[in-house]
């Protein structure tokens, strides 16, 4: 019954918006703005947290509250941010949140009282966070953003994008906040696991897979724009300092592609790039993102970024001259309303905003509304179900295995499943929510599958499997090495599973923005959003728990369960075997112990160079050749593209036709020489010889993940436009300068296997 929904719900969103013709919409918005007071019309453009707007008695009664009828009252807006989110910040449970069914039946009756309750009945949007799965009761969690970008696999995140988008649609949402886009270069910033890694195309590609999924059912919202990734110190929200030409060239070309792709919507970053915050910032909103990619999609701040521009930037000098730059920046909707509901109207009375600004903004806004079929179909299909299941496809599962990276193997894996005894050892060996990430809901434990009980389930019965936590990942005062050892000295194997945590408690204080508070109590939270770090060490005793495990001898296998890259130094040194599964999602046990056991052939790639030093970054494979510290090499422990098999490949027979600079042809031929049958990434890069602008050492211009049997040879083609020859120059313009390229193709960003010099 609910997949039938969900596919109606899609259904009515294609046709809503396919069939209608745009100046048929035109028409439609141009008279309902005519009518439209400046009060009604600020309305459309604030979109308030709403978590707080309801109140649930039982599975079947659900209604408005009075702080909702309050606001309505006050303020008749646009749509509402996280109704149905659920997360210590929104203080919401698995018992005070929003089953599926609940989440439709209050979309509804807010539905219904704002266009029973307003003048001209416009229909109301949610807005709701989608970045690995729908933050609500009850859906489905994927590995985070880095897990999802190390698969390399664009026709797999579709999927995801599609699976979320209907999770999202069928609740309620007409707003999808995902995927996150920020160029992620610096691994010290809190917000690295949301991000597809370090490379504008990787992430424009498999983002805007993403954002084409999404939007079978609702509006994609294209986060965060821009530069927020690279922040000064690695502190979230701190200043970027980038050159426009770098800006245009390596931070917000991904976003041109997703934008060329269809997003609907974008948000603002709380950063500001070379003084000048991204909320208000003319030239990136309206020169850049309107004028120049003719973006005519709805633009939100994010949440406070708009008063922050007088509280944090100090750019505004006062809350009403904020919202007056925001909004003649190009800043449709106010993400929380702080500032457009209680400033916006003045604004416009004293003319600080003109009338022209105010109604562009707006028609953007109903624009969407009318697009998404919001006016034709306000209310959402009833019944529903509870089951959160969009096909046969476990998506959770096939995602987490395909991006889980494998950087070391000394011929230990895959291990034998009637292996006699196997010590499962460290704090992120049996712990549920510190392998799912920010922004995540509260979840059931059943639900989730930790390392511990995925290899419990795929060893023979006569398996001895021992448990010890050794240590937290924080605390340094809860530390057990004695049963720890005690296990490991049990074993023929030794699984350990360390890393981080973005895993929010209820213990934790938060800011209204979400960031956490740190305070005296000890969690495991060492990543997510306002968990900046200075060094890359494991936290706590990990480092001590590897070196201690490692004394015993036995064979050891480390995975680490991540949201940032950690240094590795010391696994590498003292491990048998290396894995990173960043944060894995709901299925990460089950896909761990599938590559442990070779139930599954690693194939995951880096989308993020991984740092020997701190003191390296910002360390990335487009960089120009360093020479090597006096105290440390230059390169990365292990390079943008890198991951081992248990199978090997042999590339050759590269052949380009280079004729026409509008169509390059490139060719090759990849075999499986190895005893497994696996999956290959192979990566073209390019590299202009001469520019005028200083080019890059290479740059990823291509990839596909590609199944081959054993002994199987299969011959790939690219093919190459003359734009992926050009670069932004001096003028900030996109220019292509005839001379000679270098083609790559190889495993990783370090490791060409075959290359080529072209003239164009």
């Amino acid at each position: 019954m609910r997949r039938h929904t969900v596919i109606l719900f899609a259904l009515m969103f294609l046709v809503s918006c396919s069939s209608p013709k745009s100046d048929d919409i035109d028409s439609k918005v141009e008279s309902l703005l005519s009518q439209m007071t400046v009060n009604e019309k600020v309305g459309q453009l604030c979109c308030p947290i709403g978590f707080n707007f309801y109140e649930k008695t039982n599975d079947s009664t659900v209604l408005p509250n009075e702080a909702f009828i309050k606001m309505w009252d006050t303020l008749q807006c646009g749509g509402f941010y996280g109704v149905l989110r659920a997360d210590p910040w929104s203080e919401k449970t698995i018992k005070t949140g929003l089953n599926d069914l609940q989440s439709a039946l209050i979309f509804n009756k807010i539905q219904r009282y704002a266009i029973e309750n307003s003048r001209l009945g416009i229909p109301i949007y949610f807005a709701e966070e989608c970045v690995h799965g729908h933050m609500a009761i009850g859906s489905d969690v994927y590995p985070t953003g880095l897990c999802q970008a190390a698969t390399w696999d664009e026709e797999l995140l579709y999927k995801v994008g599609d699976a979320v988008g209907a999770s999202a649609a069928s609740r309620g949402a007409q707003f999808a906040y995902g995927p996150v886009l920020d160029i992620a270069r610096d691994p010290r910033w809190s917000r690295v696991e949301e991000c597809l890694g370090e490379d504008p195309f990787l992430s424009g590609t498999l983002g805007s897979a993403i954002v084409k999924g999404i939007q079978n059912h609702c509006g994609s919202t294209l986060k965060h724009f821009a530069a927020y990734g690279i922040p000064e110190g690695g502190h979230n929200g701190a200043e970027t300092e980038v050159g426009r030409q770098k800006l245009l060239s390596d931070y917000i070309s991904n976003f041109k592609m997703a934008i060329d792709n269809g997003a609907k919507s974008i948000m603002t970053s709380y950063n500001a790039i070379d003084g000048i915050p991204c909320s208000s910032n003319t030239w990136l909103l309206k020169d850049i993102l309107m004028e120049q990619w003719g973006f005519d999609g709805v633009v939100f701040s994010d949440l406070g970024s708009i008063w922050a521009l007088h509280s944090t930037h100090r750019t505004a000098k006062s809350q009403l001259d904020a919202t007056a730059q925001a909004i003649n920046a190009g800043v449709d909707i106010d993400l929380g309303a702080s500032n457009y509901g209680a400033f916006l109207e003045d604004a416009v009375s004293k003319g600080l905003v003109s009338m022209e600004i105010l109604d562009d903004a707006v028609r953007r806004v109903l624009r969407f509304k009318y697009e998404s079929g919001l006016f034709d179909n306000p209310y959402l299909p009833l019944p529903i179900d509870n089951h959160n299941d969009f096909g046969k496809e476990n998506l959770p599962l096939e995602v987490a295995r395909e991006g889980i990276v494998l950087l070391k193997n000394n011929d230990i894996l895959p291990l034998s499943k009637d292996i006699k005894n196997i010590a499962v050892i460290g704090p992120n060996a049996d712990n549920t929510y510190n392998q799912l990430g920010d922004y995540t809901a509260p979840q059931d434990d059943e639900k989730i599958v930790t390392v511990l009980e995925g290899i419990r389930s795929h060893v023979s019965p006569c398996t001895n499997v021992i448990y010890a936590k050794g240590c937290p990942v924080r605390d340094t005062a809860d530390a057990d090495f004695d049963s720890a050892m005690s296990a490991a000295k049990q074993s023929d194997v030794v699984v350990l599973v360390v890393g981080g945590s973005s895993a929010r408690d209820f213990k934790t204080s938060h800011k209204s923005t979400v960031t956490a508070i740190v305070n005296d109590y000890i969690s495991d939270m060492d990543c997510g959003e306002g968990y900046d770090r200075a060094t890359l060490s494991l936290s706590g005793l990990q480092e001590q728990l590897i070196k201690i495990i490692s004394t015993t001898k036995k064979p050891l296998v480390i995975v680490y369960i991540e949201g940032r890259p950690m240094l590795k130094n010391t696994a590498v040194e003292r491990g048998d075997a290396v894995m990173t599964a960043f944060y894995p999602g709901q299925e990460g046990g089950n896909a761990i112990a599938d590559i442990i056991f070779g139930d599954y052939n690693p194939a995951g790639r880096l989308p993020i160079s991984q740092p020997r030093s701190e003191g390296q970054i910002p360390v990335y494979y487009s960089q120009p050749n360093q020479h090597d510290y006096l105290d440390c090499e230059s390169t990365p422990l292990f390079p943008f593209g890198y991951g081992l098999s248990y199978t090997e490949f042999e590339y050759d027979n590269l052949k380009i036709n280079a004729e026409d600079s509008q169509n390059v042809a490139v060719t090759f031929d990849v075999t499986n020489i190895g005893k497994f049958d696996g999956d290959e990434v192979v990566q073209l890069y390019i590299r202009d010889e001469f520019a005028s602008v200083a080019p890059p050492e290479k740059i990823l211009k291509g990839f596909r993940r590609i199944h081959l049997k054993h002994n199987e040879t299969q011959t790939v083609t690219f093919t190459l436009r003359q734009e992926d020859f050009c670069f932004i120059n001096s003028n900030l313009e996109q220019v292509f300068e005839s001379g000679d390229f270098t083609v790559m193709i190889g495993a990783s960003s370090d490791d060409i296997r075959l290359k080529q010099i072209i003239n164009l």
